[in-house]
């Protein structure tokens, strides 16, 4: 594997994005690109990330579309179609990396696997701390953690430990849950070959999820990534959850028809 495309997903939040963007642009791998995908951002906060993109020691893109509510599958399938890579890392604009993310990733990447991380959650006063203060929290040591554990500030500590798991890491092949696109790994040819993110999933709830199903369905296998690759979760309110219903009664149907592989209206649309 050569160059790997990360797709960065934000919606009018640049101040998140920019700390986003400076942990990436702290990797100690410097062979990916990154793709920015703007799920309908105004116009002055699009003006605003795009300025950060101009720090980037990598091969950047934005891609925009208008705001027609939440449609993050919509804009990631636009995003992998201008992407370059042979592997495709998703993670969330209100995500902090550490600097060997993207490396242990590379490491992690084995043919006929997906590879979901985990994450720690920062507090909402911590987050608004680390905004306002510009904390610089991919500089930061185990000590540190620590410490924002103990004093509250993040939820947990134990996802930032890395263990060197090996054939456990395959123990459970076929679970979906838990598989977010705020943390994920994914061979392009694999996502291509179930047709991307199925965009009949509009509004918040489990797009995500109806995708790592078609890819169990047609063979791919879950390789754990916890232990080795966390994100740091910046604190947010919940996003309109009205369609969430609706989501999950299509995701059960999904798990039911086990031939149901292919997203009828996804990736293939921007080919």
């Amino acid at each position: 594997m050569n160059l790997i495309s990360m797709v960065i997903t934000t919606y009018n939040w640049p101040a998140a994005l920019k700390l986003c963007l400076n942990s990436v642009f702290a990797q100690d791998d410097p062979q990916f690109e990154i793709i920015i995908a703007d799920d309908g951002s105004t116009s002055e906060n699009v003006a605003i990330t795009e300025a950060f993109c101009t720090q980037s020691p990598v091969a950047i893109k934005y891609v925009h579309h208008a705001d027609q509510g939440f449609r993050a599958g919509t804009i990631r399938n636009k995003a992998v179609a201008a992407s370059h890579g042979e592997y495709l890392l998703f993670i969330d604009g209100d995500c902090v990396l550490l600097p060997g993310f993207i490396r242990k990733h590379r490491q992690l990447a084995e043919t006929g696997c997906f590879v979901p991380g985990n994450r720690v959650l920062l507090s909402q006063a911590f987050t608004q701390e680390v905004i306002t203060q510009r904390i610089p929290l991919h500089q930061k040591n185990g000590i540190a953690f620590i410490g924002y554990w103990l004093s509250q500030k993040i939820n947990r500590i134990s996802a930032l430990i890395v263990l060197p798991l090996g054939l456990l890491r395959h123990l459970q092949a076929t679970k979906w849950q838990k598989a977010m696109t705020c943390n994920l790994g994914i061979w392009k040819t694999d996502f291509s070959r179930v047709n991307g993110f199925d965009e009949h999933f509009e509004g918040w709830g489990f797009e995500d999820s109806d995708l790592v199903i078609r890819l169990i369905h047609t063979g791919i296998r879950r390789k754990e990534g916890r232990f080795a690759v966390p994100v740091l979760h910046l604190w947010h309110p919940h996003n309109d959850k009205s369609q969430q219903r609706v989501n999950y009664q299509r995701l059960m149907e999904r798990l039911a028809q086990p031939e149901g592989i292919v997203a009828e209206k996804g990736l293939s649309q921007y080919l």
